[in-house]
Order: C-alpha cells, then structure tokens, then sequence
C-alpha cells in the first residue's frame, strides 16, 4: 500500500501518542519540533518524506534525561521508526535517511548531520529547548528530577563550573546558552539567537530578584 504524506503523518502521531516521555519530551514537544522541521524544511527546501517522519519519530523511543542509556536514545529511536516504517510501506529508499536524521538530532549522541533533512531536524528540536518554551521545559523537568531552581551560594555559576545535575539554572549555562551556535540552518540560527536573548533577559530578572544586597 502506498501512502500519502499526510496519511503517514497521522501514522506518526498515532504512534508517538504512545510512546510516553518525560515533562521536557512529550507529545506537545513533537509537535512543536515538526512545525518547526516544517519552517525549517522550506527554507531550506529539504525533502519532506524525509524530515517530516523523522521529525514524528525522532523521540519515539523514550530514555530518562538522567539515565546512562540516553546518549543512546537516538539511536533507539532511530531502530523502532524504521520498523514501524518499514512495516507502513513508506519508501525504502528514504529509510537510511531517516534514521540518520533521528539519530543525528541529539544533544548527547554528539553526531553531526550529514544531510540538509538532518541539519533541518537537529536544528527544529534544538528550538523547541530555547525561548520561553526552552525555559519552561528546563524548569519542568528540572522539578520532576527533583533538582532546586539555582544554588544560592553562587545561583549564576560565577565562582564554581556549572553542574546540571545540581540546579535547574546551571543548564542554561551547560547547555542552553550555547545551542544557537551550533545551529545548522540560516533560518534556525536566526531564531535561536532571537530565543537566546530572551532567555538571557530572564536570567537577568531573576537575578535582580534574587540578590539581597
């Protein structure tokens, strides 16, 4: 059976409904991170039947943020969407870029893209963890894994390496701050230098909300 885009796509969101996640990975994510594969894939004009099923599935398969296993998650994902592809009937010869592009998209596989589909996905989920949706998916599940908003001996990691395993600020500093220079579009480095600045203005706030003199 042959299907259309659209008709796969509804197979996509099917499956990801199922696949649980954690606060910062749920549903709502993906679908964020496939308007933004959208945006992104038209100015970049990459293949659709590529980046859309990649952007569906690249979370679907779910890892603890803090379990050894996650630096492998992509990976994982990457194995179970080509099954459930394959098992669709989509093409065979978009699978392998696919899988690349779910692999390639992760933080922690630290994989760089090879193709325009994998630039365009890495960079759409990239987005999704900056501006005021970053900031209320790093607080989220900072909350969930039990860690405090900052560390009030040093709350900007001033005097001491930064550590997100210990406070939900640090990873603005770990990480964060640091996504939109890896982009790997025009288009999304344009929008993550937007969201960089204002979560820069939020750690600003709370900063003078913090300080007692």
């Amino acid at each position: 059976m042959s299907l259309t885009l659209a008709q796969l796509e509804t197979r996509c969101q099917a499956a990801v409904g199922d696949a649980g996640g954690d606060a910062a990975h749920d549903r709502e994510h993906v679908r964020r991170v496939v308007h933004n594969a959208r945006r992104l894939a038209a100015a970049e004009n990459a293949r659709m039947e590529i980046v859309l099923p990649a952007a569906w599935l690249h979370d679907c398969v779910s890892v603890a943020k803090d379990s050894p296993e996650r630096p492998r998650a992509s990976q994982l994902a990457a194995v179970q969407a080509n099954g459930w592809l394959r098992q669709w009937g989509w093409a065979e010869e978009w699978l392998a870029d696919i899988s690349h592009a779910i692999e390639a998209h992760s933080f922690s596989a630290g994989m760089a893209p090879r193709t325009v589909e994998a630039r365009v996905v890495q960079d759409a989920d990239r987005l999704d963890a900056l501006g005021a949706v970053g900031l209320a998916r790093c607080l989220m599940l900072g909350g969930e894994l039990g860690r405090p908003l900052y560390l009030p001996d040093d709350p900007f990691a001033e005097r001491r390496p930064p550590d997100d395993h210990a406070a939900c600020v640090d990873h603005f500093y770990t990480k964060l701050l640091t996504l939109a220079a890896t982009m790997q579009t025009a288009a999304g480095r344009a929008e993550a230098e937007r969201r960089t600045i204002y979560m820069r203005g939020y750690l600003a706030q709370l900063r003078s909300e913090i300080e007692f003199g």
